[in-house]
């Protein structure tokens, strides 16, 4: 799938290029965690190529049908360019060092053991809370977190991920949540711009986004539902 990506047409959907497995992640809570418990696999008319709508609207989510145009939708993509590295914020702790864009989708898996994976990181001295902290980073499917490795020479600790686009659902929130983007697909701008290659990122599927073409959590608020029975 070397010739994956996801292109964003101006005021419309994502158009996906490539052949991009697409399925469904429903979030659940396991003890003082949370983790995604697999949903439905997709299975698009042309698996080479299909558009998943990103205004909200359509009925045959997660899929778009044109209902943009009548909506008028405004996709106007408005999240900052710059690299990762220059809009992080940097947390330090004895063995780990935590990189954070803010970039939240509100999936909630930052919290881990009853702490957050900040706390976590200044505690990494703690081999339990080492571990919690670096998973509380990487299970984070909107990317805004990178745990470094200080006993490392400041190794990126990053799970090799293949790519895929999930429908996110967040039943205890009563939502329907992001598209979670795995494995480094590239993100095409509706000007023809790549932004930056990540491994993983959350798109807004519900048109409420004021950092589009990102997640920023505002599905909570809008109460987005896709309109996708909930899976079996």
């Amino acid at each position: 799938m070397g010739d994956s990506k996801i292109t964003i047409l101006e005021d419309g959907p994502y158009l996906v290029s490539g052949g991009v497995p697409l399925d469904e992640k429903v979030m659940v809570s396991a003890g003082q965690h949370r983790e995604y418990q697999q949903g439905r696999e997709f299975a698009p008319k042309d698996p080479q190529q299909y558009a998943l709508c990103r205004c909200g609207q359509s009925k045959n989510a997660p899929f778009c049908d044109g209902s943009h145009v009548a909506a008028g939708f405004n996709g106007s993509e408005v999240a900052s360019t710059l690299p990762f590295a220059e809009r992080v914020e940097v947390w330090d702790g004895p063995t780990l060092q935590l990189l954070d864009d803010n970039r939240c989708a509100f999936a909630r898996f930052c919290h881990r053991s009853g702490k957050e994976v900040w706390t976590l990181t200044e505690e990494s001295d703690d081999p339990a809370e080492r571990a919690d902290a670096i998973l509380a980073a990487v299970e984070c499917p909107a990317g805004r977190l990178e745990q470094h490795d200080k006993t490392d020479n400041g190794k990126l600790i990053e799970p090799e991920l293949e790519p895929r686009i999930s429908i996110l659902q967040d039943p205890e929130r009563g939502v329907s949540a992001p598209l979670y983007v795995q494995g480094g697909i590239p993100l095409i701008s509706a000007q023809g711009e790549q932004y930056e290659l990540r491994n993983r990122y959350t798109l807004c599927r519900c048109g409420a986004s004021n950092n589009k073409p990102f997640c920023d959590a505002r599905h909570i608020n809008a109460e987005y539902l896709d309109g996708l029975d909930s899976p079996s």
